[in-house]
């Protein structure tokens, strides 16, 4: 970023929530059907069509809102917004205002140490988040322009959030703290590539201090969060070159070429005018119960954050570890079972973002058709922590071997004649002095204080012994027998 010069940034996500039908007809949601095989009447506008109101929505609306501790308004509105566009057949669009059904909240973000001169939290504000229709999609080619309308009338929240960003690594965080929300609240599938979760970036500069907002720029229909990040990225350096030069910032919609790694024009922002805003007369306010919201509260799952907090503070988990874990809810469940059946969180941890990742990854396939119970893999889990199995032999043997149905694993380890037996302190002490004797260079630099590097020759003890050694037992050995050689000139 140039020098003295500040970005304000503020997304407005739309997030496709995960109701059976329509938000405002019987239509089913669905992506992924033959082209305009979900419409009728009401979503296409087709004249005496009446709009209803999809219950769904608004609970799962309430849902995020309570998550987020929003300002619930009792009562809030619908507008026409118009534009004409070809994938909106109405010719507008229906959402709220001025009135949201959500107003406020916060979202708690990790702060970037680069621009905020320190690390910690950010409490980034939520302006509002209200309901509205999707429009349908615009597939172009072959030098023609077709109309997809299943997506016409599709219930999404639009999510704005404040200005309260200061770097593109803000934003993806904010992004992805949100996108984790919504995601563990079920209230969206957070299908990035299908946009069920996509985000418009608004970004301007303005000299640091001041209070004063810049021209802002929009970038709009960002699906990716490295998109996010290196399209503000690449905004952030032309408006602070066009600024150098004396040259003003045009307000205006941008999109973001990923091919080209760059931002391109696409049309002058609208005002608010140009949108002719009206309440819209098919639809009566809409009022909450209170008895509705206190059995929405009552339904909330754990959050996220609460939950990372647990993994840390009661399973012993690293900070980065439990966010990883809580990639989706399916993997954290399975986490959780994992650290039950083996009786410890961090390595059940270490498994889960290890060897479980691995096969996932290799499969393409989502957790939730890995072949393995978490009390089978939690089982050779156990066998290792209690050293009754090397961890290099119960990842390269063990693992596989039960991943192809060939038993429970302590049955394989016995089969397979993996297992450790007490160590014979004769032959023990013999390895450990051979290993020493081997690694002149290792002990001259323990002796010279470099004590990691028992470590080192820990493993090499191991390696010696086969696999079937208990790393405590080698570990005795080695205490025992290595002053011997540190007093060695």
């Amino acid at each position: 970023m140039a020098h003295g010069v500040e970005a304000i940034i503020g997304l407005e996500v739309h997030v496709q929530l995960r109701t059976r039908t329509k938000l405002f007809c019987a239509c089913r949601n669905a992506y992924g059907a033959e082209p305009n095989s979900l419409t009728c009447p009401v979503c296409l506008g087709l004249p005496g069509a009446l709009p209803v109101l999809n219950g769904e929505a608004v609970r799962q609306g309430l849902a995020l809102g309570l998550a987020l501790g929003a300002r619930l308004q009792p009562v809030s509105t619908f507008y026409r917004k118009q534009y004409v566009y070809p994938d909106l057949p109405k010719g507008y669009q229906i959402t709220q205002g001025p009135v949201a059904l959500v107003e406020g909240g916060t979202l708690e973000i990790p702060a970037d140490p680069l621009v905020r001169g320190g690390g910690g939290t950010l409490r980034a504000g939520i302006e509002r988040a209200h309901l509205e229709e999707d429009a349908g999609k615009s597939l172009h080619g072959d030098g023609r322009t077709r109309v997809d309308l299943n997506r016409a009338g599709v219930p999404l929240l639009e999510i704005v959030g404040a200005p309260d960003l200061r770097s593109p690594q803000e934003a993806s965080d904010y992004l992805k703290a949100l996108h984790r929300l919504v995601v563990f609240l079920g209230i969206c599938d957070g299908n990035l590539e299908e946009g069920s979760f996509r985000c418009d970036a608004n970004v301007s500069l303005r000299p640091a201090g001041s209070d004063a907002f810049g021209t802002r720029v929009e970038i709009k229909n960002l699906n990716s969060f490295r998109f996010v990040k290196q399209s503000l990225a690449f905004e952030i350096r032309r408006q602070a070159s066009l600024l150098e030069r004396g040259e003003p910032v045009i307000p205006e919609t941008r999109g973001w070429d990923a091919a080209a790694g760059e931002t391109r024009a696409q049309r002058t922002k609208e005002a608010a005018m140009d949108y002719r805003f009206f309440p819209e007369p098919d639809l009566p306010p809409l009022g909450l119960d209170p008895g509705e919201v206190e059995a929405v509260r009552r339904m909330l799952p754990e959050l996220p954050e609460a939950r990372i907090r647990r993994y840390r503070e009661r399973l012993g988990v690293s900070e980065e570890d439990a966010r990883t874990l809580m990639q989706s809810p399916a993997f954290a469940d399975y986490f959780e079972a994992l650290a039950g059946a083996s009786g410890d969180g961090r390595a059940a941890a270490r498994w889960m973002l290890g060897e479980v990742s691995r096969v996932l990854n290799e499969r393409g396939i989502p957790i939730q058709a890995f072949s393995l119970e978490p009390a089978a893999l939690g089982a050779l889990v156990r066998l290792v922590l209690e050293g009754k199995v090397a961890l290099g032999a119960a990842r390269e043997e063990v693992f596989p071997a039960l991943l192809a149905g060939e038993g429970p694993a302590d049955a394989i380890v016995r089969q397979r004649g993996l297992g450790r037996v007490p160590a014979d302190p004769v032959r023990l002490e013999a390895l450990v002095r051979q290993v020493l004797a081997a690694h002149p260079e290792a002990v001259a630099q323990i002796r010279a204080g470099r004590d990691r590097l028992r470590g080192f020759l820990v493993g090499q003890i191991l390696k010696a012994g086969g696999g079937a050694l208990d790393p405590k037992a080698v570990q005795a050995a080695l205490d025992a027998a290595l002053p011997e050689f540190l007093a060695k000139p």
